[in-house]
């Protein structure tokens, strides 16, 4: 028998009633039939021939040629999924080593090795991650040009007005006294510095500043009204409001503290600024009349007159103290409203 009688043999042996389709006989039978098939090749080809019959090389995964079984379909087997191929295995390469050992077999598999390093195609993508521009860098030229100008401009505007507030609420010096105009008149009248809940003395009062009016009617009559407790006004105006406006807040409480800083006990004025701090307060006190309706249909003001009421605050029950808390009344004498401001004038 020769080496093509053998190749017939082993090709017919999956057909024998004897070998099952899958057993390991059939496997066998096919494995034999696949090494004859590459050794009639390779003498068509015009290889020489050893004139024996092929012996086929031992399949991995059969334990009797020393091999070791394995799960899952074979290379060639179509019957478990795979594609046979014509040409058998060459086998490994000269001069490598077919077993690379443990090590380095752990160390070609990232996915086994706990200190690999990331994959590459990951490095790419933390890298521009991390040279991507953030914040105002990120921004185009233009508009990081005008980012920077209203920076700049935002911190000219703090540094001046934190300067003009230190000349206001610093002792008298040669600067404030050189620019006390220019101060004056960036502090006043939204940024105005009362220093008197810091005080030594703290205010310890509730002045509330109250006002009526003697009404001519349009027979000739007069009459005065009751009084109109004004800093109620404010306060109920004031209450609830998340952004009251200045007026609300310090226009009356200002003008009633200008005029008692500039008058006496007797509403005398001392110095030069009486006779402006009184037509100041007037004329407050009339445009708050006015608005209430005060003087009435077809009436107007014909004179009006202020008075402060003031009571202590109630102290703590844990203090000890005791403070009077009746209230103590300041009148300030009559006012005449020029005709001009009498129907409504004041604006």
């Amino acid at each position: 028998m020769n080496a093509r009688d053998d190749d017939v043999d082993a090709s017919n042996a999956p057909n024998r009633p004897g070998a099952p389709p899958g057993s390991r006989e059939a496997d066998e039978a096919e494995g034999a039939s696949e090494a004859a098939g590459a050794s009639g090749s390779r003498e068509a080809d015009g290889s020489p021939a050893t004139g024996a019959a092929a012996v086929p090389r031992p399949r991995q995964g059969d334990p009797r040629q020393g091999g070791a079984w394995q799960v899952g379909a074979r290379q060639g087997d179509p019957r478990q999924g795979g594609a046979r191929q014509g040409v058998a295995d060459p086998g490994p390469v000269p001069g490598s080593n077919p077993d690379p050992g443990p090590d380095r077999a752990l160390a070609s598999d990232p996915a086994r090795d706990p200190d690999a390093a990331p994959a590459a195609a990951d490095a790419p993508a933390e890298d521009v991650l991390a040279e991507s521009p953030v914040g105002v860098a990120a921004l185009s030229p233009r508009y990081r040009a005008g980012a920077v100008l209203a920076l700049a401009v935002v911190a000219v505007v703090v540094c001046a007005h934190l300067g003009m507030v230190f000349l206001h609420v610093a002792p008298a010096n040669t600067v404030s006294k050189q620019h006390a105009q220019a101060v004056d008149d960036w502090i006043y009248p939204e940024f105005e510095q009362n220093w008197k809940l810091f005080a030594p003395n703290p205010l310890q009062q509730n002045i509330a500043v109250q006002a009526r009016a003697e009404v001519r009617g349009e027979d000739g009559g007069s009459r005065t009204t009751d009084w109109y407790d004004l800093s109620a006004e404010d306060g109920r105006a004031i209450l609830g409001n998340p952004l009251p406006s200045h007026t609300q807040q310090n226009e009356l409480r200002r003008a009633f503290d200008y005029y008692t800083s500039t008058h006496d006990k007797e509403s005398r004025p001392v110095g030069l600024r009486g006779a402006l701090a009184e037509q100041y307060l007037r004329r407050i006190v009339e445009m708050r009349l006015d608005r209430d309706r005060a003087a009435g249909p077809g009436g107007a003001l014909g004179r009006v007159q202020v008075r402060s009421r003031t009571t202590s605050v109630s102290p703590p029950v844990w203090s000890g103290e005791r403070a009077s808390t009746a209230p103590f009344y300041h009148l300030l004498p009559w006012w005449t409203v020029p005709a001009a401001e009498a129907p409504g004038g004041v604006r």
